[in-house]
């Protein structure tokens, strides 16, 4: 199960506080967000995908004295590993296609990235369980349907299924909001 924002501040805010545990606890939780992250934004193997996830975990735990605690903290993770992969482009001098360049290339806007995060997830509050997971898995983690289905002990037409109906669910809500 995916930690959520309150549970990874929490590790962070533990590990600055010097509690091994959690700063442990928090790089574990940190590596299926950041997989989730980079195969979203980047056209690469999975070489370069865990070599950045490596790198992201290491300036994690280096730049942690930079977190400010009264803030949200996936904000922070997401301009780190923005950086890293952006440093890692740099380096290759490899040029490709990045989906949302712009919020890659911007390092203000967290508090717009943060309230749209909690908007997402107040939304997808609002649906049955089966149809906010297989969304939040597909269409924010970055997962496949057979990722998603394996992960839920679902079939994948199930979970395409679940898909469908959620975003109709949503589409429905947003459009009945803007009336």
């Amino acid at each position: 199960m995916q930690a959520s924002e309150d549970e990874l501040r929490a590790m962070m805010i533990g590990g600055l506080n010097g509690h091994a545990p959690s700063h442990a606890a928090l790089l574990r939780a940190l590596v299926p967000l950041l997989r989730a992250f980079y195969r979203r934004r980047m056209q690469g193997g999975e070489d370069d995908i865990e070599d950045l996830v490596q790198e992201t975990l290491i300036a994690v735990h280096t730049r942690r004295a930079t977190y400010d605690r009264d803030r949200l903290f996936t904000p922070w993770l997401f301009a780190v590993a923005r950086y890293k992969m952006i440093d890692h482009f740099r380096l290759r001098r490899r040029n490709c296609p990045i989906e949302g360049l712009e919020e890659i290339l911007v390092a203000e806007g967290f508090e717009d990235a943060s309230n749209a995060r909690m908007d997402l997830d107040r939304l997808l509050a609002e649906l049955p369980p089966k149809q906010a997971e297989s969304i939040r898995a597909t269409r924010i983690d970055g997962l496949s349907i057979t990722e998603t289905a394996d992960r839920a002990g679902l079939g994948a037409s199930d979970v395409k299924v679940s898909v469908h109906r959620g975003l109709k669910a949503l589409a429905a809500r947003i459009a009945g909001e803007r009336r």
